[in-house]
């Protein structure tokens, strides 16, 4: 038996904020794109950005037609994250079409038989290709839009096939400072299992908004994320105490704090120019990543991005722990 185990349990560890180790295809739910990235990688209402209907279908509008963008993430160890997606719109009567695919790279591991003899080595990929249209109710400022996704995941000589759709719903107005959204995300199956054994895969659920400020050149984002499963806080063993009869008090996180694990904010220094500077925090990836009385800045992520004519590019900075960092670069361009 290959190191699969230690493979999924360092995955489940180091995901990004997810609820991890639960579910197949995690990877649905991490982030390619340096800008959702940098504003703590659960955004929903980034209308501009071509990278953003993988996130939330309903964001498909006509502004990106024909726009490109390739996107990379030096995620951790040897792990890589690449995405490239694109945009069409046909005419005025099918509106626009977006694509994507997305690709997680594991790195090479170590193959052993179960005594422990080296054999080789394997590796490990996931892989899935998106198609996402969005439609706008008629005489009202809602759009809806659905993905649909094909994924492949691939373990030494274990695959898996599985299929997925997101259904998103957005509002936005050109005379209002604020945009609402709310996403259902990988509502879907398996289609063939890796050693027969079906398992679900991440199902979630997503509400967030934004409001660009008056009179300040900035915008603020929120999300409540994995709104699916309320239970997100659980008590660490570590954080265990004795009182005087010498009974361990669990010290369980309580209602606020499991309320605040589904909280993603971010803010945008001048979005609409062409030079911005961003700032997020997962709150649940800051609990579960962070050390015991220890400055780790973890759950915070930093970034920029830079317009040139029809080139935009952008890069986020994520820390997960104090030995752990990701980098994320996009390069989007305007074939128009």
């Amino acid at each position: 038996m290959k190191y699969l185990s230690l493979l999924f349990v360092f995955i489940s560890t180091v995901g990004f904020s997810q609820v991890g180790g639960e579910h197949v295809y995690s990877f649905l739910n991490f982030s390619t794109s340096a800008r959702q990235t940098a504003l703590g990688g659960s955004i929903l209402t980034l209308t501009d950005d071509v990278n953003q209907p993988l996130w939330n279908p309903a964001s498909i509008n006509k502004n990106l037609d024909n726009r490109f963008s390739f996107n990379y993430v030096n995620y951790l160890l040897e792990i890589n994250y690449l995405s490239a997606v694109y945009a069409y719109t046909f005419n005025d009567h099918l509106n626009t079409f977006h694509t994507g695919i997305t690709y997680l790279n594991y790195g090479t591991f170590i193959a052993a038989d179960e005594n422990g003899v080296e054999t080789g080595t394997f590796k490990a990929y996931d892989m899935a290709l998106s198609v996402g249209y969005a439609y706008q109710i008629p005489h009202t400022d809602f759009h809806l839009g659905m993905n649909v996704k094909l994924i492949n995941s691939v373990i030494e000589q274990y695959t898996s096939m599985g299929i997925a759709a997101d259904f998103g719903i957005l509002y936005e107005s050109e005379f209002k400072p604020y945009q609402f959204a709310a996403v259902i995300r990988n509502l879907g199956t398996q289609l063939t299992t890796y050693d027969r054994t079906r398992e679900s895969i991440p199902f979630q659920i997503q509400v967030g908004g934004s409001y660009r400020l008056e009179h300040v050149p900035i915008k603020i984002y929120g999300t409540l994320d994995n709104l699916q499963q309320w239970q997100l806080a659980y008590a660490n063993p570590s954080d265990a105490t004795t009182d005087l009869e010498g009974n361990t008090i669990d010290n369980s996180p309580g209602f606020f704090d499991n309320l605040m694990r589904h909280v993603v904010v971010g803010a945008e220094l001048f979005p609409e120019k062409g030079f911005n500077l961003r700032m997020g925090f997962n709150v649940q990836r800051a609990e579960e990543l962070g050390l015991n009385n220890v400055r780790t800045f973890a759950g915070l992520s930093f970034g920029f991005g830079l317009k040139v004519k029809r080139i935009k590019l952008n890069y986020a900075f994520a820390k997960f722990h104090p030995v752990a960092d990701s980098h994320s670069f996009s390069l989007e361009i305007n074939l128009n």
